[in-house]
């Protein structure tokens, strides 16, 4: 049989995103937990029998299939290869061989075709529960944080281990939500293994060595041209964020060189005694997916197209933390990566990448249980992603309420409601949040949270930019900062479980995106129709602006009246 031509090959390709794609959307319709089928909080991705990754789905987060795409070498070698057979499925919440934290899910399953192993389905979730401590930053060691599930097999040629199963059960808070969540990554997989030999059945394909050979070859070659393109040269980026109980710095050394781009994180903060400390699996995914995003962002994701971005941290930082170091709030720090390798690249590439936005998600999670008296009420585990505002961009605003870098989506007040007795009192944009610049930061949000009547509740925050905002880019100004108080006024903290007494809400403010440019540089245009929309207010037209108070009255009122600027 004659080798595909390329063109063949380039609809194989296509035909594998597709498949992929396919396979996310079939976790998000089955999965259990409201973070991945509201937020989708997940990856998927399709690997060759070498465990190289192939293709992802648009769907997911840089977190996930960034760091999923080495974790099917883990897989092939804890299991090994003569261990796998038709029918398998394994799992592992591992932190350091998954994505950096137990609250992942990862399922890899093999493919056979014609009795020979071809390649791998990979995919991971975040389940609301684990056990242990429950999701907060709280945990003194890893061993706090919950249930652990080495590399292990969920099913062995076809049959599921219910011992396992009675294991997972007895360790959680939400045991039919976490299998049901486990069976949905099983199941997508199998969906794309079966779309998958379909293509190859289609195509003739004993294997997928053509494929991947092309696939890999082409997009290292693409990535590498990207990169060779750029003017060699070194520079440094540096961000201090909230951290638990004091500030963290991170540092990075970016160089640009012939074939390659090394991210050094030499001189950052060490391991913290608390449950922020992020796994190198997940600096490096957010490494990658920053310098990617600026360099290459339309060549597709795969093991060959990330290969070019080297990421190193010395042991011991907390961007490298070894075991056993408690990692449940990973992202809060690994989500400040990308803007930090962006301070060091504005060096080397101007008017290139955006100012600083709220970068960590604005999650919390509420531990809900009857009060003393109540007598119908029930226990329930719920968790609900939120977004500040991302940066603004070179020539662009900052987007509002938009997850950036994680890509996940803010979980609606209706999903968030349904999944227990919780209600939401307020859920709007923040004026006045996003940085001022010629071109304006992204908005924060107001929310505020409460448990139904007869209700008390533990509500572990994730919030950072409280003492440090997302500073501004090339003369732009900081955002708005995180505020979080109890509604009896009772100050609370960005990070660590904290109790709510029944009939007490937790009102927040999410943290705005950085500026671009002086403000000075906006256009008026722009700000009139800021005011008109109720983003700034008439004195924080007048205070960073420039324009007079009673013209910036003016036009709020004229907007009310229904007047369209």
């Amino acid at each position: 049989m004659s080798e595909p031509s390329k063109v063949a090959y380039q609809v194989m390709w296509t035909r594998l995103i597709s498949v992929v794609e396919e396979q996310a959307q079939a976790l998000v319709r089955t999965a259990f937990s409201p973070s991945v089928r509201e937020a989708g909080d997940l990856s998927a991705g399709v690997y060759d029998a070498e465990g190289q990754m192939l293709a992802q789905a648009v769907t997911g987060t840089p977190g996930h299939v960034n760091a999923m795409a080495d974790a099917v070498g883990h897989f092939i070698r804890r299991i090994g290869r003569q261990a796998m057979f038709p029918g398998d499925v394994y799992l592992t919440n591992d932190p350091w061989e998954g994505t950096g934290h137990k609250h992942d899910i990862t399922v890899v399953t093999p493919v056979f075709r014609n009795g020979a192993l071809i390649g791998f389905f990979a995919c991971t979730a975040h389940v609301t529960d684990i056990g242990g401590r429950g999701f907060g930053a709280d945990a003194n060691d890893v061993h706090e944080e919950g249930l652990h599930l080495p590399i292990m097999k969920f099913a062995e040629r076809g049959k599921v281990d219910r011992t396992l199963l009675q294991i997972i059960r007895g360790n959680v808070r939400e045991p039919d939500q976490l299998v049901g969540d486990i069976h949905a990554l099983a199941t997508c997989n199998e969906i794309g293994q079966r779309r998958l030999l379909e293509m190859m059945e289609e195509f003739a394909l004993p294997d997928l060595a053509g494929v991947s050979k092309f696939i890999l070859t082409n997009s290292r070659k693409a990535t590498l041209e990207r990169i060779n393109a750029l003017t060699p040269g070194t520079a440094e980026g540096h961000m201090r964020i909230d951290g638990y109980a004091t500030p963290i710095d991170l540092h990075v050394n970016l160089s640009i060189e012939a074939d390659r781009i090394l991210c050094d994180w030499t001189g950052t903060s060490g391991v913290d005694p608390k449950g922020i400390n992020v796994p190198m699996v997940y600096t490096k995914a957010y490494a990658c997916y920053a310098l990617k995003c600026a360099i290459a962002p339309e060549i597709p994701n795969n093991a060959a197209s990330l290969a070019p971005f080297e990421v190193t941290a010395p042991e011991g930082t907390i961007v490298n933390a070894p075991f056993p170091a408690p990692v449940a709030l990973r992202h809060v720090i690994g989500h400040m990566v990308p803007d930090t390798v962006f301070d060091a690249l504005d060096k080397l590439l101007p008017d290139t990448v955006p100012a600083e936005g709220a970068g960590c998600l604005c999650n919390f999670m509420l531990s809900l249980r009857p009060a003393p008296w109540a007598t119908n009420a029930r226990r329930a585990e719920v968790l609900t992603f939120n977004s500040g505002g991302s940066g603004a961009r070179p020539t662009l605003d900052g987007m509002s309420a938009t997850a950036f870098p994680s890509g996940v989506m803010t979980m609606p007040v209706e999903a968030t409601e349904q999944a227990g007795p919780v209600i939401i009192w307020r859920k709007e944009l923040r004026p006045d949040s996003g940085g001022a610049g010629q071109y304006r930061g992204g908005l924060g949000q107001f929310m505020v949270v409460g448990a139904r009547e007869g209700h008390m509740f533990d509500f572990s925050a994730m919030l950072d930019r409280v003492d440090h905002p997302a500073r501004g880019r090339r003369g732009g100004e900081a955002g708005g900062a995180t505020v979080i108080a109890r509604s009896d006024g009772a100050a609370m903290r960005g990070k660590g479980r904290q109790s709510v007494p029944e009939g007490q809400r937790v009102e927040m403010e999410f943290p705005g995106g950085g500026g671009y440019g002086t403000p000075s540089m906006r256009d008026p245009a722009q700000v009139r129709r800021d005011l008109a929309l109720g983003y700034i207010t008439p004195d924080h037209a007048a205070r960073h602006y420039g324009m007079p108070a009673e013209e910036a009255a003016q036009i709020m009122k004229r907007a009310q009246d229904g007047e369209v600027f």
